[in-house]
């Protein structure tokens, strides 16, 4: 347990020499006091020094890193994981997208490594003129394109799966800051791609029109 606090008071007793420390902390701590009541500790006490502010991505990816070393699992196989868990299947033009994948212990342990693709299995099997057995895969979305309630969701199931495992996470009101800041950076980066589209319409009016018109027709998008 590690928490922000004060050291109010300090006794001693004479007969047995040890000291009775007294802190007020910051924050509300009682759940994380429930597995440690009554037991024997090492406690550190140091001087507050106030902590660079994680932002949601860097505090998912810094909780997936102690989730896979905790399972004794590869950070590319957490991330695929959670991805499945709590992640969103990718589309097109409505349409969700389908691989296959070979049936086999290779084919499933390649999918659950990949780093540039995330990809979850589906109870569709086929199978080929060879007799070779393909498992149909649906493709999923890389997290960078979460928006803010997508990224709560992804991060809020990382963290029942870290609390299950014992691993320490952070308080809730400190969850809900980072995720009003990621919410104002998906904002600011909405409206940084309307000023773009904006600049190019200024600059190229030819241009701005060939992209309206294919952005329109659904080339783009």
């Amino acid at each position: 347990m590690e928490s922000k606090g004060t050291l109010k008071d300090i006794a001693r007793n004479w007969d047995t020499g040890k000291f009775l420390l007294t802190f007020e902390m910051d924050q509300d701590i009682s759940e994380q006091l429930e597995g440690i009541r009554g037991k024997l500790l090492n406690i550190v006490a140091k001087q507050y020094r106030k902590k660079r502010s994680l932002d949601a991505n860097s505090y998912y990816w810094q909780l997936l890193t102690k989730l896979a070393e905790a399972s004794g699992i590869s950070k590319n196989r957490a991330h695929n994981l959670m991805l499945r868990r709590y992640g969103q299947l990718e589309e097109m033009d409505g349409h969700l997208i389908y691989v296959v994948v070979p049936d086999d212990d290779k084919g499933a342990d390649r999918s659950l490594e990949a780093e540039t693709y995330h990809i979850k299995p589906t109870t569709e099997v086929k199978v080929a003129a060879d007799g070779t057995q393909f498992r149909t895969y649906i493709m999923l979305r890389g997290s960078s394109t979460y928006n803010t309630s997508e990224m709560s969701k992804l991060i809020d199931g990382l963290i029942s799966e870290c609390r299950d495992l014992g691993i320490e996470t952070l308080p809730p009101q400190e969850i809900q800051r980072m995720m009003q800041m990621y919410d104002q950076n998906c904002r600011k980066r909405g409206q940084d791609w309307l000023r773009d589209l904006w600049s190019v319409f200024t600059e190229d009016m030819d241009h701005c029109y060939f992209l309206a018109v294919h952005m329109w027709s659904g080339i783009y998008f």
